[in-house]
């Protein structure tokens, strides 16, 4: 595992902390992070960043998330889901120097981590759909080669695309552990694609 897939971990632990457990940010950032990364400046320089940038910008990131979740409500998102989905949206907007493929790749694994079985490919949905957007708008901010990446989703059929955003509602409704039925997924909305004439 890569240095920096262990300092996502422990922010996006941190902003569940923050978030479920009511806590002062300064408690979280002294319990959490701070100790983690005693021996590592780099480590904990880049995980207080990222962790306060992600609690900066949580109204923007949650006006995006909304943007690009069909027929669904913000509140209704798994928790841990959507704490990865801000933070790495924040990575996105506002670390110039790291890959959007690098910040979705780590968000993917850290969800098939954390969260449920499904939640690798619905983090993935929304990450790309996300970077389309920014990238039409204009507002997605790299600088250096290889740091913007057209979302590979890009490449596959209309057909493939409705088939794998339909297709989450009914796959693993069966959670393994209890036997309860797992929470459905929302859709995704993906942005628009005219047609060249």
């Amino acid at each position: 595992m890569s240095n920096r897939r262990k300092i996502r971990e422990t922010v996006m632990q941190a902003l569940y902390a923050l978030n479920v457990g009511d806590l002062a940010l300064e408690h979280v950032l002294d319990t959490i992070i701070k100790p983690e990364f005693r021996e590592d400046a780099f480590g904990r320089d880049f995980a207080e960043r990222l962790f306060l940038r992600s609690t900066d910008n949580r109204e923007r990131t949650d006006e995006i998330i909304r943007e690009h979740i069909a027929n669904w409500e913000i509140d209704r998102l798994a928790t841990v889901d959507h704490i990865i989905l801000q933070m790495a949206i924040t990575e996105i907007l506002t670390f110039e120097d790291i890959p959007t493929k690098v910040t979705i790749n780590e968000a993917i694994e850290i969800a098939k981590k954390f969260s449920t079985e499904r939640s690798g490919p619905f983090v993935n949905g929304i990450l790309d759909a996300v970077v389309l957007s920014l990238q039409k708008e204009g507002t997605l901010k790299k600088e250096g080669r290889g740091l913007v990446d057209l979302p590979a989703r890009r490449k596959k059929s209309a057909a493939r695309d409705s088939e794998e955003v339909s297709g989450t509602e009914g796959v693993g409704d069966q959670d393994d552990e209890t036997g309860e039925k797992a929470p459905k997924k929302p859709r995704i909305k993906r942005p628009s694609q005219k047609n060249k004439s």
